[in-house]
This record gives C-alpha cells, structure tokens and sequence, in this order.
C-alpha cells in the first residue's frame, strides 16, 4: 500500500492550499485517515483525523480555518486549509490506519509566506 500526497506550495498569508492523499495498493478497509505537519525544529503533531463514518478531529491551532474530508470510494483523504497563517509552514504527512497498522505518505511541503 502506498499513499500518494499532492497540493503542497508557497502561499501567501491568510491563503488557501488543498491538500490531497490518495491511498493505492491492496487495500480492504481504511478506518482512520489523517494528517500531521512538522515544522522545521519541532516535532511532529497530529493537525486533523477523520474516521470511517466521518468523525472529525483537529488540532486546537486549526480548528475552524482547516476542514478535513474523505473519500472512500477513491481511497483519498482532504485537507482543506483557509486562512492560512505562517505558523503553519510545515511538511504536511497523511496517514491511513488499517486492521494491521498505520501507513504513512511522503510528506508535501507547505509554506506560508509573503
């Protein structure tokens, strides 16, 4: 199984990326997909998840300016991001959890910048 991440860039303060992670391979059943960022110097933290019925969860920094999705029939998760901020330059990685554990992409760069 790999994930694919795409939708990374420089943007300029209060902008908007969509980020896209598209998972291909022998898949059955994904149940939790997701995305982290790190920021250079720090560790890595968990920005937003969305479970298989379409629960969400994001991070206190994110929450109302980023709006995670799912797709299940193609496999692909969504990050919305709005009003986007310089502290939110970051290499974005998505994730999908499965019966035998969790899978990681290759991460895509974000930056925040005027």
């Amino acid at each position: 199984v790999q994930l694919q991440a795409s939708g990374g860039g420089l943007v300029q303060p209060g902008g908007s990326l969509r980020l896209s992670c598209a998972a291909s391979g022998r898949i059955l059943t994904i149940n939790d997909m997701g995305w982290y960022r790190q920021a250079p110097g720090k560790q890595r933290e968990l920005v937003a998840s969305i479970t298989s019925r379409g629960s969400t969860n994001y991070a206190d920094s994110v929450r109302g300016r980023f709006t995670i999705s799912r797709e299940n029939a193609k496999n692909t998760v969504y990050l919305q991001m709005n009003s986007l901020k310089p502290e939110d330059t970051a290499v974005y990685y998505c994730f999908i959890d499965r019966w035998s554990g969790r899978t990681w992409g290759q991460g895509t760069l974000v930056t925040v910048s005027s």
